[in-house]
Protein backbone atom coordinates (compact mmCIF):
# COMPACT_ATOMS: atom_id res chain seq x y z
CA UNK A 1 0.00 0.00 0.00
CA UNK A 2 2.68 2.45 -1.08
CA UNK A 3 1.78 6.10 -1.35
CA UNK A 4 3.65 8.49 -3.64
CA UNK A 5 3.06 11.37 -1.26
CA UNK A 6 5.54 12.35 1.43
CA UNK A 7 4.60 12.03 5.06
CA UNK A 8 6.18 13.55 8.14
CA UNK A 9 4.43 11.95 11.12
CA UNK A 10 5.09 12.48 14.80
CA UNK A 11 3.14 10.29 17.23
CA UNK A 12 2.91 11.44 20.84
CA UNK A 13 1.63 9.15 23.57
CA UNK A 14 0.17 11.22 26.43
CA UNK A 15 -2.10 8.49 27.76
CA UNK A 16 -1.47 5.50 30.00
CA UNK A 17 -4.41 3.53 28.56
CA UNK A 18 -3.44 -0.03 27.64
CA UNK A 19 -3.61 -1.40 24.13
CA UNK A 20 -2.64 1.72 22.18
CA UNK A 21 -1.64 1.17 18.55
CA UNK A 22 2.05 1.28 17.66
CA UNK A 23 3.56 4.14 15.67
CA UNK A 24 3.86 1.88 12.63
CA UNK A 25 0.11 1.19 12.72
CA UNK A 26 -0.73 4.89 12.85
CA UNK A 27 1.70 5.52 9.96
CA UNK A 28 0.02 2.81 7.87
CA UNK A 29 -3.42 4.29 8.49
CA UNK A 30 -2.36 7.87 7.76
CA UNK A 31 -0.65 6.78 4.54
CA UNK A 32 -3.77 4.92 3.43
CA UNK A 33 -5.87 8.10 3.60
CA UNK A 34 -3.38 10.74 2.44
CA UNK A 35 -3.97 12.35 -0.94
CA UNK A 36 -1.17 14.91 -0.77
CA UNK A 37 2.06 15.56 1.14
CA UNK A 38 1.34 15.76 4.88
CA UNK A 39 3.10 16.95 8.00
CA UNK A 40 1.10 15.57 10.94
CA UNK A 41 1.45 15.39 14.69
CA UNK A 42 -0.85 12.71 16.09
CA UNK A 43 -1.31 12.86 19.87
CA UNK A 44 -3.04 10.21 21.98
CA UNK A 45 -4.47 11.84 25.11
CA UNK A 46 -6.41 11.03 28.26
CA UNK A 47 -9.88 12.37 28.98
CA UNK A 48 -8.76 15.52 30.82
CA UNK A 49 -6.67 16.83 27.93
CA UNK A 50 -9.26 15.74 25.36
CA UNK A 51 -11.99 17.58 27.24
CA UNK A 52 -9.88 20.75 27.61
CA UNK A 53 -9.06 20.83 23.90
CA UNK A 54 -12.67 20.22 22.86
CA UNK A 55 -13.86 22.93 25.26
CA UNK A 56 -11.20 25.48 24.28
CA UNK A 57 -11.39 25.00 20.51
CA UNK A 58 -14.96 23.82 19.88
CA UNK A 59 -16.83 25.20 22.91
CA UNK A 60 -18.00 21.69 23.90
CA UNK A 61 -17.25 20.69 27.49
CA UNK A 62 -16.66 16.96 27.05
CA UNK A 63 -13.95 14.73 25.66
CA UNK A 64 -14.61 13.62 22.11
CA UNK A 65 -13.00 10.74 20.23
CA UNK A 66 -10.92 12.73 17.72
CA UNK A 67 -10.08 16.35 16.95
CA UNK A 68 -8.34 17.62 13.82
CA UNK A 69 -6.52 20.95 13.62
CA UNK A 70 -5.41 22.19 10.19
CA UNK A 71 -2.60 24.73 9.83
CA UNK A 72 -2.70 26.53 6.51
CA UNK A 73 0.38 28.77 6.56
CA UNK A 74 1.78 26.83 3.60
CA UNK A 75 -0.30 25.05 0.97
CA UNK A 76 1.98 21.95 0.81
CA UNK A 77 2.85 19.95 2.63
CA UNK A 78 -0.50 20.17 4.34
CA UNK A 79 0.13 20.51 8.04
CA UNK A 80 -1.98 19.76 11.09
CA UNK A 81 -2.53 18.02 14.40
CA UNK A 82 -4.75 15.06 15.19
CA UNK A 83 -5.74 14.40 18.79
CA UNK A 84 -7.30 11.06 19.71
CA UNK A 85 -8.75 10.57 23.18
CA UNK A 86 -7.85 7.03 24.28
CA UNK A 87 -10.53 6.54 26.98
CA UNK A 88 -13.27 7.69 24.60
CA UNK A 89 -12.01 5.34 21.88
CA UNK A 90 -11.98 2.42 24.34
CA UNK A 91 -15.50 3.22 25.55
CA UNK A 92 -16.92 3.64 22.03
CA UNK A 93 -15.29 0.44 20.76
CA UNK A 94 -16.81 -1.51 23.66
CA UNK A 95 -20.23 0.09 23.17
CA UNK A 96 -20.16 -0.62 19.42
CA UNK A 97 -18.80 -4.15 19.76
CA UNK A 98 -15.68 -3.30 17.74
CA UNK A 99 -12.07 -4.18 18.32
CA UNK A 100 -10.28 -1.17 19.76
CA UNK A 101 -7.57 -1.34 17.09
CA UNK A 102 -10.21 -1.23 14.33
CA UNK A 103 -11.81 1.84 15.92
CA UNK A 104 -8.40 3.58 16.09
CA UNK A 105 -7.84 2.80 12.42
CA UNK A 106 -11.21 4.29 11.48
CA UNK A 107 -10.77 7.43 13.58
CA UNK A 108 -7.27 7.97 12.17
CA UNK A 109 -8.56 7.70 8.59
CA UNK A 110 -11.46 10.00 9.48
CA UNK A 111 -9.12 12.63 10.92
CA UNK A 112 -6.71 12.48 7.98
CA UNK A 113 -9.62 13.05 5.60
CA UNK A 114 -10.72 16.06 7.70
CA UNK A 115 -7.16 17.37 7.52
CA UNK A 116 -7.45 17.25 3.73
CA UNK A 117 -10.72 19.16 3.63
CA UNK A 118 -13.38 16.46 3.86
CA UNK A 119 -16.41 17.38 5.96
CA UNK A 120 -19.63 15.71 7.05
CA UNK A 121 -21.92 18.60 7.96
CA UNK A 122 -24.15 18.28 4.90
CA UNK A 123 -25.78 14.95 4.06
CA UNK A 124 -24.08 14.67 0.66
CA UNK A 125 -20.66 15.45 2.18
CA UNK A 126 -21.25 12.90 4.93
CA UNK A 127 -22.23 10.21 2.42
CA UNK A 128 -19.11 10.83 0.32
CA UNK A 129 -16.81 10.86 3.37
CA UNK A 130 -18.37 7.71 4.83
CA UNK A 131 -18.07 5.90 1.49
CA UNK A 132 -14.38 6.80 1.26
CA UNK A 133 -13.76 5.75 4.88
CA UNK A 134 -15.53 2.44 4.24
CA UNK A 135 -13.47 1.79 1.09
CA UNK A 136 -10.23 2.59 2.93
CA UNK A 137 -11.10 0.38 5.90
CA UNK A 138 -11.94 -2.55 3.60
CA UNK A 139 -8.72 -1.98 1.63
CA UNK A 140 -6.82 -2.18 4.94
CA UNK A 141 -8.57 -5.47 5.74
CA UNK A 142 -10.95 -4.11 8.39
CA UNK A 143 -14.75 -4.27 8.52
CA UNK A 144 -16.93 -1.41 7.29
CA UNK A 145 -16.88 1.24 10.06
CA UNK A 146 -20.51 2.31 10.07
CA UNK A 147 -21.90 -1.12 10.86
CA UNK A 148 -22.56 -1.29 14.59
CA UNK A 149 -22.17 -4.74 16.14
CA UNK A 150 -24.45 -5.31 19.09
Amino acid sequence: MRNAHKLSLSVQYASAVAGLPARAQFRRWVQAAMQCDLHVTLRIVDEEEGRALNRDFRGKDYATNVLTFVYDDEPLPLSGDIVICAPVVAREAAEQGKAQLVHYAHLTLHAVLHLQGYEHEAETEAAAMEALETALMIKLGYPAPYVVNT
